[in-house]
């Protein structure tokens, strides 16, 4: 089990001594989803707060008229899960699968707990770690309410720029909210420029 790329991303936060470090990674069990493969369906139990090793993953959820609305992408050094159903143990709002073949070292809601009580640090870690998710999704809402889809689409790929290559047309419309033949003329548009 590779554990170098979690590392650095703990180590951005807080800083773990061996024994530590040992029993963080203990504690994770690796996974492997084939492309097209759920992590979590929509009404299932999210049991695991997951790591992306390699590969790409989405978040979403399929509205009456059977629309996908894409509510975040999930690369390498990324964490991905739904969060409100795995700390409350009820139904996951959100389908979460893989786009690619995709790594992740996962961890189940016990055994977090058992590390926070070992390791209190943790706690400190998992607390940056929501409050930069919960930035960044304030931040999602705003450019939805107020952003044209024109600037929409410059923050996504001024933001992640290596990720636009990675998805189809199709996901990052779904992404954005709008069609992919719009997407299409909005790229059209900017090519001219």
């Amino acid at each position: 089990m590779d554990t170098d790329l979690i590392l650095r991303n703990i180590s951005r936060h807080i800083q773990l001594d061996q024994s530590e470090t040992d029993f963080f990674i203990s504690l994770l069990q690796p996974k492997k989803l084939k492309r097209k493969e759920f992590l979590v369906k929509q009404g299932d139990i999210c049991k695991t707060e997951n790591f992306i090793v390699k590969g790409c993953m989405r978040t979403y959820t399929i509205d009456e008229n059977g629309f996908e609305h894409i509510v975040m992408f999930g690369i390498e050094d990324w964490w991905v899960g739904d969060l409100y159903s795995f700390l409350t143990q009820s139904p996951a709002t959100y389908f979460i699968d893989a786009l690619e073949d995709t790594e992740i070292l996962q961890i189940t809601k016990s055994d977090l707990d058992k590390l926070y009580d070992r390791v209190p640090k943790f706690e400190r870690f998992f607390r940056l770690i929501l409050q930069n998710a919960f930035i960044a999704q304030q931040q999602r809402i705003n450019q939805n309410l107020s952003f044209t889809a024109e600037q929409r689409y410059l923050s996504f790929i001024t933001k992640h720029p290596d990720l636009e290559q990675r998805l189809s047309q199709k996901q990052v419309s779904a992404y954005l909210g709008i069609t992919p033949v719009f997407l299409s003329m909005l790229r059209k548009k900017l090519a001219r420029k």
